[in-house]
Formats: structure tokens, sequence, C-alpha cells
């Protein structure tokens, strides 16, 4: 595995570096692929793995974010061209400045307390992001895992999503029912809160869905600098629906990852506005929704920690 990763940095530096990056030098792997810096503001990505779906929708959704730019604080990513080479598929986009919030919590376990630093740049994105109207382009994505665009038959959001649900339990439900008591009861209540949610809601903004720390990344001093991959949960729908998914994701494997979700919970609810109650059944239709995204059979962390939060509580109608 380690000459084969090293054979594949090799060959796509000398790739990149035959076509006039001289000074490229690889950024980040992953399951998807790896990211090479190239200089001149500009990255390359090479989708070695799964290859993106729908490329041309999110280059889209990428063109309606960046409209707003001049009334963000921070920067989002832009497809800048895309080309094949010998089947792999080669994206190269903007380079994001700056430095992850802070490390995954499967990494480097946070804290007993959310520093301050965080919370300001958790809320400046969540408000920054809450202003940037939902468009078509981003009604027609796909959430990873499903099989047909999101709000494909519905007018609300809500509704869209216990569709979801549906969808989502049919996958591997049995499995996330050896874990959840009553999880029958659960998915139930689950839906039938989100269709008593008010028609007159909140306006359709941008919801990136994947907030979490190093998908953040802030300056010196702490203040957002850029907010990247986008994709994973990304869609129009309710700006309550990002605050609660990202209080969630901030810590979900560190020691303190249920106080620290309830930490923001309240924070979120109280200066941006939303229903608590909102709040936490948005956190279940997360876990329900993407419980088995990373493995069918629950043997993995993100697995376990849907199933957990299923089972802190019953779901409450919103308020």
């Amino acid at each position: 595995m380690a000459t084969h990763r090293r054979q594949h940095i090799a060959d796509w530096i000398r790739y990149f570096a035959d076509r006039g990056h001289e000074d490229v030098r690889p950024l980040a792997a992953g399951v998807e692929g790896a990211v090479y810096l190239l200089g001149d503001g500009r990255i390359a990505k090479v989708w070695s793995g799964r290859r993106p779906v729908g490329l041309g929708l999110m280059r889209r959704v990428y063109d309606d974010i960046a409209r707003e730019s001049a009334s963000l604080p921070f920067a989002t990513p832009e497809i800048l061209a895309v080309e094949e080479h010998e089947g792999v598929l080669v994206t190269y986009e903007r380079e994001l400045r700056g430095t992850p919030l802070r490390a995954d919590s499967a990494v480097v376990s946070p804290g007993r307390e959310v520093p301050a630093r965080d919370t300001d740049a958790l809320l400046t994105v969540l408000r920054a992001l809450s202003a940037v109207p939902g468009t078509e382009a981003m009604r027609c994505l796909t959430v990873q895992g499903d099989d047909r665009p999101l709000w494909e038959g519905h007018a609300r959001f809500p509704d869209a999503l216990a569709a979801l649900i549906q969808r989502a339990v049919r996958r591997h439900g049995d499995q996330l029912a050896t874990l959840v008591p009553d999880f029958a009861a659960t998915v139930r209540r689950t839906t039938e809160s989100l269709r008593a949610l008010p028609d007159d809601g909140p306006v359709v903004t941008v919801v990136h869905g994947d907030l979490v720390p190093p998908n953040i990344h802030v300056d010196d001093t702490g203040a957002p600098t850029a907010v990247l991959d986008f994709g994973f949960f990304t869609t129009a729908g309710d700006p309550a629906f990002e605050a609660a998914v990202t209080a969630a994701v901030w810590d979900m494997y560190g020691p303190y990852a249920e106080r620290h979700t309830a930490t923001l919970t309240r924070l979120f609810a109280e200066e941006l506005h939303h229903s608590p109650d909102t709040l936490a059944l948005y956190q279940r239709v997360y876990a329900l929704t993407t419980y088995d995204l990373f493995s069918p059979d629950g043997s993995d962390g993100h697995f376990r920690w849907c199933a957990a939060l299923l089972r802190r509580g019953a779901v409450t109608p919103p308020r």
C-alpha cells in the first residue's frame, strides 16, 4: 500500500510538473483521491477513488454561492477547469487559504470546554451561509447515499427530509434498529414532527451540511477564511438544519462530545433564534439519514455515533 501511494504521488507530481506547475506538492489525501498544491493560487484534485456525482451540477452550485461572495466574509470553492487523464478525473480549483479550525475529533479530542474562538468562527459561518439564497441547482443535488435529488417531488424542506428518512432506513435500518430501542417509533415520531413544522417557515438558503472543523479554515486570529468540501449533504433548506448539524458534528468522538453538542445547540438556539426542539429534531434527521454512509453493518464510528444520538431521548414536537 505504501509503495502504491508513493508511486501515485510521484506519477501525479511528474504529470503536473510536465504541464508547467513546477512547484507542485502533495497537500492532502482521502478515500476519494488526492489534492495537490500547484502554486499561483490553484490546487488540483485527482479523483482516484469514487468519481464525484453530478460534477456539472456542483459547479453550478459553486457559481451560485460565488455570486454572493461580496457578502461572505470567507472564500468558497470554485472549479476552474476539468480534465481526464488515463480515465482519472482531475478538477482544478482555486486554493482556499487558512488552516483548519481544529482537527477532527476522531484524531484529536477537544477539551472539556468549547473555546470562544471556535464558537465565534462557527457563528460567523452560520450567519453568513444563512444569507445565501437557496437556488434551483441546490434543490437538484442528491444527498450522499441516496438515489434521487432531495427536493424531487416536494415543495417543502421538512417533507423532503421525511421522505429521505424513509428511503434511508430501508437501506440498513435493521442494523440500526439493533442499537436503538423502539426504532420504528423513533422513525415514525421523527417524520411526523417534520411534517408538523409550520408552512411559513424560514426562507430557504444554502445548506453546507458538513461543517466539521476541518472544513472551516481560519486565519491566525481565528476569523474564518474559507469554507470547503460542499457536497456531502449540501442542499437548499432551513438554516436551522445547518445549525443543528454543526452543533452535533463539531465533536463527535471525544470524551465530552455529548456535552459539546448540548452546549453548541443551546448557543445556536439563543444566538440564531432557532427553536431548541427543532434543532434536536434536525439532529435526529441527520442521524437517520447518514448512519450507514461509511459502513452498512454498524462497524464504524459514525454508525455508532448516530445510534447514540438517537438513544438520547424522545423526539418532541417543534415549538
